[in-house]
């Protein structure tokens, strides 16, 4: 049509020249480059650009996100819930997939159930008490496609899940495809489910562009490609040192330093709703750690179990000088605990009055080893005596 510019000219054959179209708003630009990268195929040749098309929709996302809090409310007090107990689950998950009857089953909550979408308008918590630990579990409202854009109560539901300890992501066995749907979600926010921060150090300096340094071979991105994502990223003068095999995208990931890397179970729910071939295609495509059914009570005891279990959670039992050790109530901590972690949960003032700790377990060479710094790590059914100034 008439005075429209062609997004796509040909020069030569097998070989497409794009140029930049105007676009009404940021959020077309990230849109147009989500399709473009989604569009290409990725290869040795293309790898490079793939990556700048990555870097710039990382830094469109930016923007974006600063625009859309100028001129926004501290927060919607429905979605102010104090954190308590050992470890804080997010119930996720598009609405009507059973959320608050799964609350109801695992907690002493009392969250309002009804056969209709959207039941659920603000965050309510419930408190499991399995094994002696103290987990806080929260329900909150059903997302929809575009919550990281803030769609629905999207931005107030991510906000909770970039603070959670656990996502449990429940998908309703009756509509399989959400599931790839909350993932997208999930990314798009900023959350990483299951992996750890990669391990890559960046070190700002004012002059002296790009040095990179690594530790190990890369196989999915070279030298070339680093330098250019990090220059589209206006990172022009830093140390970069590398210590594991990263892609673009975790390299992107670790310039924006925004990322929150936090577990994730996948359960299906409902699944008393459906016939056992139709459970096994399902089963292929989702590969889910469990399926339940909250209104039959089907597995609630296993997913009180899978909770505990992928919080990794550790028992301390502490004991006084002179006296025996509790071994009826321990302290609950996560496996990588510290001295210094434990004198933290018990009261913030051990860390600076605390002299010495003994030590019997797993973690001990022999009963009452003395440790005098807290950076000792604990395992599993350790002893701890501490001693305070």
């Amino acid at each position: 049509m008439a005075g429209k510019k062609k997004s796509v000219k040909s020069k030569k054959k097998g070989e497409v020249k794009l140029t930049e179209r105007k676009k009404s708003n940021i959020y077309e630009q990230i849109k147009e480059l989500q399709h473009e990268i989604s569009t290409t195929k990725y290869n040795k040749a293309t790898q490079g650009a793939i990556g700048l098309l990555k870097a710039k929709l990382a830094m469109l996302k930016e923007r974006a996100t600063q625009r859309a809090s100028v001129g926004k409310a501290s927060g919607d007090t429905r979605f102010s819930v104090r954190k308590t107990g050992d470890a804080t689950v997010i119930l996720l998950g598009f609405p009507s997939v059973g959320k608050s009857t799964l609350l109801n089953k695992l907690t002493n909550a009392k969250s309002e159930i009804a056969k209709y979408a959207f039941t659920t308008l603000s965050a309510v918590p419930g408190l499991l008490n399995y094994k002696f630990a103290k987990i806080q579990i929260i329900d909150v409202p059903g997302i929809v496609s575009g919550a990281a854009s803030g769609k629905g109560r999207g931005k107030e539901v991510i906000a909770m899940l970039r603070s959670a300890d656990l996502i449990l992501i429940l998908v309703d066995a009756l509509a399989p495809e959400h599931y790839k749907a909350i993932l997208n979600e999930v990314y798009q926010s900023g959350i990483r489910i299951n992996q750890q921060k990669p391990d890559v150090k960046i070190t700002k300096k004012e002059k002296g562009g790009i040095t990179i340094g690594t530790t190990t071979r890369l196989t999915k991105i070279d030298h070339t490609i680093i330098t250019s994502i990090a220059k589209e990223m206006k990172l022009n003068n830093a140390d970069i040192l590398i210590r594991e095999d990263i892609d673009d995208g975790q390299l992107i990931d670790c310039i924006t330093g925004d990322k929150i890397y936090t577990k994730a179970l996948a359960v299906i729910t409902k699944i008393d709703l459906i016939d056992k071939p139709t459970f096994e295609k399902i089963k292929k495509q989702i590969k889910p750690d469990l399926v339940v059914s909250a209104e039959k009570e089907y597995n609630i005891g296993k997913l009180k179990d899978a909770i505990y279990n992928k919080m990794g959670f550790i028992r301390i039992f502490l004991k006084e000088a002179n006296k025996k050790a509790d071994m009826e109530e321990p302290l609950i901590m996560t496996k990588g605990s510290t001295i210094h972690d434990v004198c933290n949960k018990l009261h913030r003032d051990f860390i600076d009055k605390f002299k010495f700790a003994r030590l019997w377990g797993p973690s001990a060479k022999f009963d009452g080893q003395v440790f005098r710094k807290l950076n000792k790590g604990l395992a599993d059914k350790d002893i701890l005596e501490l001693h305070m100034r």
